[in-house]
C-alpha cells in the first residue's frame, strides 16, 4: 500500500499532533501556574497553534487519502474538504510561528489563539454530534478533541485579560 493512502501514516502524524499540542498545554498550563500568561500564550501560539497547524496541514493536505481512510472518510477519490481543513491549518500554524519569531503581543497571540479554539469549538460539537450516528463511534478522539478546543479558547480569553 503507498503511504500517501496508508491509515498509519496519518495515525503516526496524528500521535505527533497530539505530542507537539501536550507539549504546547502542558508548558503553557505551568506558566499559568506562575502567572506568566504572556509564557503561556508564546507556548500554545508556537506549538498547541503552530506546530499542530503545520502537522495538520500535512496529515489533512498532504496525506488526505491516508487521513481520510484513518477516520473512515475514504471515498475512492480526493475529498477537496480534506484539503480546505489542511490549507486552514496551514494558515493558522504559519501565522502563528510567524507572530512567534516577529515578538507579537500577547494580546495579538491570543487573538490567534481564540480563533483556532473557535474554529476548533464548532468541529468539536460537529464531531459530537456525529456520535448520535455512529456505527462505530470513537468517543477518546472525540473527548480528546473537545478538551483541545475548550482549552484553546481559554488561553485565547486568558491573553486578553493578562
Amino acid at each position: 500500500m503507498p503511504l500517501s493512502t496508508n491509515p498509519k501514516v496519518s495515525k503516526t502524524l496524528m500521535q505527533l499532533t497530539w505530542i507537539v499540542g501536550g507539549i504546547g498545554f502542558w508548558n503553557a498550563f505551568n506558566s499559568i501556574g506562575s502567572g506568566d500568561v504572556e509564557s503561556a500564550t508564546q507556548w500554545i501560539s508556537a506549538w498547541a497553534v503552530g506546530g499542530v497547524g503545520l502537522l495538520s496541514f500535512v496529515r489533512h493536505a498532504v496525506f488526505h487519502r491516508s487521513d481520510a481512510k484513518r477516520m473512515g472518510w475514504d471515498y475512492g477519490a480526493r475529498n477537496d474538504f480534506q484539503l480546505e481543513v489542511g490549507f486552514a491549518n496551514l494558515a493558522w500554524g504559519a501565522v502563528a510561528i510567524a507572530g512567534i519569531y516577529q515578538g507579537w503581543d500577547t494580546q495579538t497571540l491570543g487573538g490567534l489563539i481564540l480563533v483556532v479554539g473557535i474554529y476548533m469549538l464548532q468541529a468539536a460539537v460537529l464531531h459530537l454530534l456525529e456520535l448520535k450516528e455512529a456505527k462505530n463511534p470513537r468517543y477518546g478522539s472525540k473527548i480528546a478533541s473537545t478538551a483541545y478546543a475548550v482549552c484553546l479558547f481559554w488561553f485565547g480569553i486568558k491573553a486578553f485579560s493578562g
